[in-house]
Parts: structure tokens; sequence; C-alpha cells
């Protein structure tokens, strides 16, 4: 199975929110024929009506892939609607957080082929990061097809285990937003040493944004490229003496965060 049997056969998504927005729009700028796409969302946008996809208008009988993007809230509301999919030759492939792939087994079928993922916001440019599970019935070609659609928002990488995906989500999933907050409090720390707030932030967002690409694009680890910018006895190292903090700065802190969001990720899909 492949990005061909999908346009043949015809791909499901149910749900078109921010992240199956994003993927939709990476599909089809991709080349995914619009007429193989049908879309289930009860508040369809504009923009989704625009693209020329099957909206609200049924499914095929015996679709490539049905990809689950409702909010986890919604879910046991929407999923009825693939039941009827299960135990064929579908590829369920769900980005919904906190729902354990055993919850959709109960509803779709022990048979089915279910891929879990977990991306993450910055899917909506293009440059997100997605982790992938397979369930048993899943065959290598699935996680190839998986894994080619994920890739249409970013990066992909294959868990060994559902139970690292809890882990992921400390990671990647909520780590967006620890990143906003340290812009946030980046800017409002050069605007407390007296720069306007809107060139403190403008320094603060532009500043993560390019450590952050030049921690992908260079060969250096991370650790490497502190030392780099670190001059003896110099500003950064004034500065890292109170971040690298074992018992206050971030090493503590970022793993009490993490754990944090990770626990109430297992608490989640326990339900």
């Amino acid at each position: 199975m492949n990005m061909e049997d999908v346009a043949k056969h015809g791909l499901v998504l149910l749900g078109c929110g921010k992240m199956g927005g994003a993927m939709l729009k990476g599909w089809l700028e991709g080349g995914l024929p619009a007429s193989s796409v049908y879309v289930l969302d009860p508040f369809p946008s504009d923009w989704l009506k625009s693209t020329g996809v099957h909206v609200n208008a049924g499914v095929p009988e015996a679709p490539a892939i049905a990809l689950i993007a409702v909010k986890p809230q919604m879910m046991g509301e929407a999923l009825p609607a693939m039941q009827a999919l299960g135990n064929g030759t579908t590829l369920f492939v769900s980005v919904a957080a906190g729902t354990p792939i055993a919850k959709f087994e109960d509803v779709l079928g022990a048979q089915a082929p279910i891929v879990r993922a977990m991306p993450n916001t910055p899917a909506a440019i293009g440059r997100g990061i997605s982790a992938i599970v397979g369930n048993g019935n899943t065959t290598p070609a699935h996680m190839v097809l998986a894994e080619a659609l994920l890739s249409a928002v970013g990066q992909v990488v294959h868990l060994e285990n559902e139970g690292q995906i809890d882990a992921v989500t400390g990671v990647s999933g909520s780590g967006p937003a620890y990143v906003f907050h340290l812009i946030e409090t980046l800017a409002a720390a050069g605007e407390a040493q007296g720069l306007p707030a809107a060139m403190a932030m403008q320094l603060a967002k532009a500043t993560v944004a390019g450590a952050g690409a030049l921690a992908e694009a260079a060969e250096e680890d991370p650790s490497q490229l502190r030392v780099n910018v670190t001059s003896p006895n110099g500003t950064t190292q004034a500065a890292l003496e109170v971040l690298m903090d074992e018992a206050n700065g971030f090493p503590a802190l970022l793993g009490r965060a993490v754990k944090a969001a990770t626990d109430r990720s297992k608490e989640l899909a326990r339900g």
C-alpha cells in the first residue's frame, strides 16, 4: 500500500481542525487529488469547502486510510462513524491525544490495523514532529504509509512501544508551549533590563527560532553549540551559571515539567 493506493481507494479524514487542516493542506500540496479525500467534520471551514475535497458526503466502502483527528472529548461521538470500516483493509491512523490503541480496537475491531501518532502544533507550518506506533495488525507497509502521510507536516519518528507515547507527549507534544513560555519570559526579562517591549519580544522570538534552526542544521550537538557561545568568564557563562544550576535551573525545572506532562498523559489514557 502506498500513496497511489490512497489516491485510488480514498482517504477519510475524521475531523478537520487545526491539525487535520494542516495535514490536508500538506497532502494536497504534495499531489494527492482532492477527489480522493473525504472529510467528515461538523463545522467545515470556508477553506475546507474551497479545496474540492468531499465534505460530509459519505465515505468510500473500503478507503485505504481513515485518519482520526477529532479532539479526544469528541471521540466517543465521532468514532462510531468509522465502525463499518473496521476489521477490513482500511488502515486507521489516530492523531488524537490521550486515546490508546486498545480503545480504538474496542470500537473498530480486534483485526483492524491501527497506528497511533503524536504530532505537535508546528505541523501548522510544516515544521512539526510526530511519533508513531502500530498495533499487532500493522505491517511494515502500513507504517511506511503512515509515515508518508505525517511527513506532510514535518519529521516522523518510530516508537518501540505505545508506552513511550506519554513521554513523547511530555517532550514534543506539549513542548511547543514550553518554548512559547520561554519566549514570553525572555522578552519580559529584556524589558525589565530597559528594552522597549516590542524590541524585547522581537529579539526573544528571533533568538529562540534561530537557535532552534541552528541546532537542527549544525553537525555539533547542542552541548557543543552551547560551549561555542560561552566565553570564559563572559556574559553567557554568567547567565548559564543560573540556568544550569542543578537544583533551581533548567535541569530540575524541565525534568519536573516533562514528568508532570507525562504523568498527566498516563492519567488521561486510563480515562
